[in-house]
């Protein structure tokens, strides 16, 4: 993720109060033993923005192989490894750059979080032309996302919590759920219903749409009521 929080001013100082980060995810602790295991491997010929640039790349290429999957469903398998590396860039990054002690508080954070946002226009844009779920979902999953994140950068600067799971969901969480059910839907597309044989990436995605949007309000009604108790 991002090799900072929070962005720091010109002169060093933060521009809000230092965001306690929280990640909770099921996978968090063995994958933080990884990354750091990993870290100490990379090439020296290999920086941060080499791996965050690699998490971006990651997801336009899911996006063209969700897109081309229309015509060879195979190519579901195919985003499932683009999944992989984007994990590895945008996980990867901020452990490397600590690691080497080079970091970059306000590029971080603002890089990081910018590839966050078009790389998940990138990949459930491609999504949406695959046929394996249907335009309107693909749509309302994406801003949801966004909404989910917006939050959490609010908080961040003016809560100073930095919460990036929902319970035990994290991002490495959701890429392994996704990958689960590209899998599945190359398998089984549609779900029967009763009468109707929805696609399985909807009914999937309607669910992740629930889940973000409940994440959303939640947080949102906590760190409202935290702020206006505030003087």
């Amino acid at each position: 993720m991002a090799e900072s929080t929070v962005p720091v001013l010109a002169g060093g100082s933060p521009l809000v109060p230092e965001a306690r980060r929280e990640l909770a995810g099921l996978t968090a602790r063995m994958e933080k033993d990884v990354l750091i295991w990993l870290a100490a491997r990379v090439p020296s010929s290999v920086n941060p923005d080499h791996l965050t640039a690699l998490g971006l790349a990651a997801m336009a290429a899911g996006g063209l192989f969700y897109a081309a999957a229309a015509r060879r469903p195979a190519l579901l398998l195919a985003v499932n490894i683009a999944l992989a590396f984007n994990w590895l860039g945008d996980s990867l990054d901020g452990t490397l750059a600590r690691h080497r002690g080079r970091l970059r508080p306000r590029w971080g954070f603002y890089a990081d979080h910018l590839v966050d946002v078009v790389g998940a226009l990138l990949l459930l844009g491609g999504l949406s032309l695959s046929g394996f779920m249907s335009p309107g979902v693909a749509v309302a999953l994406l801003i949801a996302y966004y909404l989910v994140n917006l939050e959490i950068y609010l908080a961040a600067q003016t809560v100073g919590r930095f919460k990036i799971s929902c319970g035990w969901v994290g991002g490495t969480e959701i890429r392994i759920l996704l990958a689960v059910a590209n899998a599945a839907a190359l398998s089984w597309p549609r779900l029967a219903l009763g009468d109707a044989t929805p696609l399985l990436l909807d009914v999937v995605g309607a669910a992740a749409v629930a889940g973000l949007l409940g994440t959303f309000a939640y947080n949102a009604c906590v760190n409202v009521r935290a702020l206006y108790q505030r003087p």
